[in-house]
């Protein structure tokens, strides 16, 4: 597989794969297509290990993990996806967390289905959503996104 791999964990997928063997569509989706994420999961995932400072596996395996993975840069194209996305979200009265925000309008910069058992993802207009939580384990994503 050749460039950004075309399926990007939310943070809760990466939380999931941090604490241990994971669910079964998580470890396929890895096996069969590769996976990234984004740098804003990133700073979650840091974040979680800086309030408990005593969580020293936590610490030892969100840093392993974070070795394993690429992790996606933040962009001036990202930027100007976010900023696009985040007003026609507004003028439809659609609303998600910030850090969410910002991870769907990463995955729709990069052209990446996202990975995530939250269903506020849902709602983002244009963005592909695997849903790891319900998916069967000998149900795998019709087809990855093409690259750009």
């Amino acid at each position: 597989m050749s460039g950004t791999p075309r399926f990007l964990l939310d943070t809760n997928a990466a939380s999931v794969l941090i604490r241990g063997p994971g669910s079964r569509p998580l470890q396929d989706l890895i096996i069969d297509y590769g996976v990234c994420i984004s740098v804003i999961t990133e700073a979650e995932l840091r974040f979680g290990v800086a309030r408990r400072p005593d969580a020293t596996r936590l610490a030892k395996a969100v840093e392993n993990f974070l070795q394993d993975i690429p992790v996606l840069p933040w962009t001036s194209a990202t930027a100007k996806v976010y900023a696009d996305l985040r007003a026609r979200m507004e003028i439809r009265g659609l609303s998600l967390s910030a850090m969410d925000l910002l991870i769907a309008a990463h995955a729709l910069a990069e052209n990446c289905s996202l990975v995530s058992a939250d269903k506020a993802f849902g709602q983002v207009p244009g963005l592909t959503v695997f849903d790891w939580s319900v998916t069967a384990t000998t149900k795998k994503p019709a087809k990855a996104p093409k690259a750009s």
